[in-house]
């Protein structure tokens, strides 16, 4: 990589997609540091010589942004702005073949499990025993956990498997170490994210055992927020139900991605449960943890998507009244089951019945935001921006939920994270606006 006695190049690392590509990229970033390797990670870096770009291969507009990203790179590099250029991830590890033909200017393409190859290539060698002391790029009081690799589900639309394999879970005590040296660094709050959290355990002790992780993460010092991200429906461990409800650190909180609930849409996505079990399920979560608050995914436009089956989903968004929901547009992914059904709703529907699902929403969180005009809440601040603080309360996930903004002039003391009690004093469909009982813990 570098004549001897001369100094290491710098490396910038670009990270695309979601919060498992974002772990991963810190994972690169520690390991690099521990060998010396001078790293940045984040927003772009002028004077880095050689760039990693992580890729996201999971949905065409997911695709089409690391494209654009490796081809502004490869500009770069001809432009002799760098010399060297690498890409990683999922798209890398799905398309690499295909992407060698035709971006030759790439010094090398690497698999999602290609790290130690990786490393090797900048010239660091991977360390074992660097496991669980990732060096974080999100805020520092917040921070992704990945408690598993890959997935043994078999939905219909999903490349996942293509591209991660399968279910691989991370053994507790590992997490659990983890969980601790991030606690040492100032971390509050973990988002423990997998492609689905329910498997946990399965592979490795044979039985599920993510109600056991729950209870050793809940007795990290330091941790005051365990929040669940991304748990599938079919068979889901009601045994964390009591835990969510009786345990304060663990966030009354679930994010379970729910892609349709007409039963001919969730038979051909192959999502191993049908709508009147879903509602059952939703029914018990609700019951057993009182105020829970529930975000999901919905897929628009899946292949043979009729009018009926958008109607049943809009009825179902109605009746349930999710806290927190999102929609896709369903994309056609080759080497998937659905690839071989013909997609045949054209994409003015998807995007007409998406925006419709939407619409409803935006009335839903609105009303339900209206509902906590008085209350109390506790919120960990993040930032000040644009003369307000911005923070979250337990029942919003970084990034893709709702936003408490508290005026600056109500409180010029308030430090990034901190939590606060804020009284909340009006409501927007996706934002919440209040004042502070006190300034700071």
């Amino acid at each position: 990589m570098r004549a001897r006695g001369t100094a290491p190049a710098r490396v910038h690392v670009v990270t695309l997609g979601c919060s498992k590509n974002t772990v991963d990229s810190e994972n690169l970033v520690t390991q690099l540091q521990a060998g010396n390797i001078p790293v940045t990670h984040g927003s772009a870096d002028k004077g880095a010589r050689i760039w990693v770009v992580n890729t996201c291969g999971f949905v065409e507009q997911a695709k089409q942004e690391s494209i654009d990203t490796i081809l502004g790179c490869i500009d770069a590099k001809e432009a002799g702005q760098i010399d060297k250029l690498y890409v990683t991830g999922c798209l890398s590890h799905r398309y690499r073949d295909q992407l060698e033909v035709e971006m030759p200017q790439v010094d090398a393409f690497f698999g999602t499990m290609e790290l130690p190859r990786l490393l090797k290539t900048l010239g660091a060698d991977y360390r074992h025993e660097l496991l669980g002391e990732r060096l974080i790029s999100t805020p520092r009081h917040t921070a992704y956990m990945k408690i598993a690799e890959g997935c043994n589900r078999p939905c219909a639309f999903c490349a996942i498997p293509l591209m991660r394999g399968r279910h691989v879970s991370r053994p507790l005590d590992d997490l659990v170490h983890e969980a601790q040296n991030l606690a040492k660094k100032g971390v509050k709050e973990l988002v423990l994210i997998a492609q689905d959290l329910t498997y946990y355990g399965l592979d490795l002790y044979g039985s599920r055992r993510l109600s056991d992780l729950l209870i050793a993460l809940a007795q990290t010092s330091g941790i005051q927020w365990i929040r669940l991200q991304y748990a599938y429906p079919s068979q889901f461990p009601t045994d964390i139900l009591p835990l969510m409800r009786d345990l304060p650190t663990i966030c009354r909180y679930l994010d379970m991605p729910l892609q349709h609930a007409s039963d001919p849409m969730l038979r051909h996505m192959r999502r191993g449960i049908t709508a009147a079990r879903t509602e059952q399920l939703l029914d018990e979560i609700r019951r057993q943890v009182p105020g829970i608050h529930l975000r999901t995914t919905l897929i628009s436009g899946f292949p043979g998507e009729s009018e009926a089956d958008h109607r049943a989903l809009m009825t179902f968004v109605e009746r349930q009244r999710f806290d927190r929901l999102g929609v896709f547009t369903y994309s056609h992914e080759e080497n998937t089951a659905a690839f071989n059904l013909t997609d045949d709703v054209p994409l003015e529907v998807k995007v007409e019945r998406m925006e419709e699902i939407m619409s409803l929403q935006q009335e839903i969180s609105q009303e339900l935001n209206e509902q906590k005009i008085g209350q109390v809440l506790s919120v960990l601040m993040e930032r000040r921006e644009s003369g307000f603080w911005i923070g979250r309360t337990e029942f919003d996930s970084p990034e893709v939920d709702h936003e408490v903004l508290v005026d600056v002039e109500t409180c010029r003391d308030m430090e990034p994270g901190t939590f606060v009690q804020v009284r909340i004093t009006g409501a927007e469909a996706f934002d919440l606006y209040g004042e502070p009982v006190d300034c700071a813990e």
